[in-house]
């Protein structure tokens, strides 16, 4: 179970329980997301080629700080406002799909741009997952 989920299911303002376990992925896709961006752009930045990926590198901080902020605002059940919730969800998933795909374009040379791309697919579906359980 992970920490997410264990303070969702602890918090005096319970989610409803169809809601906390998708809640508690997608919590956990977004941090892991900003931090997979936040790296990858560390990592881009020490290639020889750092010229060739300043839009990789801008594009990551962007999903970083995007992601980080959904997550934020989704693990505050206090006050929760699920219109909110899903434009900031909506947000995050098109980030995440403008960072994966700019980390695919060089996936082939930089194996951590691989990693990101797939990190930003994941949180795009925890995402859209999310939203589709809060109708």
């Amino acid at each position: 179970m992970s920490t997410s989920c264990t303070i969702l299911e602890t918090h005096p303002r319970r989610a409803p329980d169809n809601l906390t376990a998708v809640l508690a992925q997608c919590l956990d896709a977004c941090r892991d997301c900003a931090q997979s961006c936040t790296q990858c752009a560390d990592a881009c930045l020490s290639e020889p080629s750092v010229d060739q990926l300043a839009v990789c590198i801008a594009v990551n901080l962007d999903c970083a700080d995007v992601c980080a902020v959904t997550a934020n605002v989704n693990a505050r059940l206090t006050g929760f406002d699920s219109e909110l919730a899903k434009a900031m969800l909506a947000g995050c998933a098109v980030a995440c799909r403008v960072c994966g795909a700019e980390c695919e374009r060089h996936a082939a040379h930089h194996q951590h741009c691989k990693a990101c791309a797939d990190q930003c697919r994941d949180c795009e579906q925890a995402c859209r997952d999310l939203i589709a359980a809060l109708g």
